[in-house]
This record gives structure tokens, C-alpha cells and sequence, in this order.
């Protein structure tokens, strides 16, 4: 899952933002002076993603990415499973998805303080000022931030362009998406590592 589906997953406080999007920030921050809140999230972000990486509907999802992307299907299908939660919000959760983005962005904003990286400040705030999780929907803004992240990556890689393997499989991403989704809100709600 990507920031979006961890943020739904979360808890609506600042503690519980954080800790939901530090996993992807983690890496050479000190955990132990974090309070025991962000620590929940960061936890409840750590179940979230061995749950994704061990369902075997997901499983299939990346068998079906080519050859040479298998490799980051994985990192194709977090950022496409934000896509798929934002354009079938009203099948999976309640609201709208537009008050949903817009509550995440107030987290964000109001979280900001407590984040443990001028990185993920920096880039937390670029997910707001450019509504990230708003362009998801659309499919060339997604193929887009799929091609940035392929130029992030640090060794020669064949990740770009992972668009097309998603729109090839985009039906069976879709069916396997539907089901996997309320489970794991389901078995999120049920380890309720954040109380």
C-alpha cells in the first residue's frame, strides 16, 4: 500500500499519521524517542504491508507484471492500489474520496511537527501542495509518478513505463484489488494495533 491506503488505514490523529507514513521514511531515524502513538502507527504500517506482501491475491497481481518489471511490481502495484481505492471509494468505504484526500491532507499539515525527518516533511508537504493523492485518478498522472519513481531508483532498472503492465492486467489488478482490500481493513481493525 502507498500513503494514501496506509493514511485510510490509520487512525485520524497527527500521532497516528505519522507513524502510518514513516514506515516509508524510517530508515536511520531514532524510533526509541518517538512517542508510544507514532510507534502504534509505525507498527500498524508494518502489519499493513506483510499483509499485502503475503496475500496471495497480490501474489498473482505481481505474476502478471512483465519479465523485466516483476522485479518492482511490488512498488507499481502500491502506488496503482491508491489509484484503485481513490476511484472506487464509494464500493469500498464510506464518504466521499474527496473529503477523504482533503482529511489526509489536514493530517499531513497537522502532523508536520511531529515528523521525525526534514525528508518526510519535505516530501509529505510536496504530497499536499501538489495533491498527489487528487492526480492518482487520473491515469497519465499516475503513469507519471510511476516513471519518477523508476528515476529515483539507484541502479539501471526497466521500471519505467510500468503503466503498461498494470493496464494489461488491469481487470484481474481490479478483481484481486476488491476483494483484498476489505480484508485487510478487516484484519487491520481486528490486531487493532492502534488504540
Amino acid at each position: 500500500m502507498n500513503h494514501f491506503a496506509h493514511l485510510v488505514l490509520a487512525q485520524p490523529t497527527a500521532e497516528s499519521t505519522v507513524g502510518n507514513l514513516l514506515g516509508d521514511f524510517a530508515r536511520g531515524v531514532a524510533l526509541h524517542p518517538l512517542s508510544p502513538e507514532i510507534r502504534d502507527g509505525l507498527a500498524n504500517h508494518r502489519l499493513v504491508d506483510r499483509l499485502t506482501d503475503r496475500d496471495p491475491r497480490v501474489a498473482r497481481m505481481k505474476a502478471s507484471f512483465s519479465p523485466q518489471r516483476r522485479r518492482f511490481a511490488g512498488i507499481a502495484l502500491d502506488i496503482y492500489f491508491d489509484h484503485l481505492l481513490i476511484t472506487h471509494w464509494h464500493e469500498l468505504e464510506a464518504g466521499s474520496a474527496d473529503d477523504a484526500i482533503q482529511s489526509c491532507y489536514q493530517r499531513i499539515d497537522q502532523a508536520q511537527p511531529l515528523m521525525p525527518s526534514a525528508r518526510m516533511q519535505q516530501v509529505m508537504a510536496s504530497v499536499v501542495e501538489h495533491d498527489w493523492f487528487g492526480s492518482y485518478r487520473d491515469i497519465d498522472s499516475l503513469a507519471h509518478a510511476l516513471d519518477r519513481v523508476a528515476g529515483r531508483i539507484r541502479f539501471a532498472n526497466r521500471f519505467a513505463g510500468a503503466i503498461e503492465d498494470l493496464l494489461n492486467a488491469r481487470q484481474q489488478i481490479l478483481d484481486g484489488f476488491m476483494l483484498f482490500f476489505p480484508d485487510l481493513r478487516r484484519e487491520v481493525e481486528f490486531a487493532a494495533l492502534e488504540s
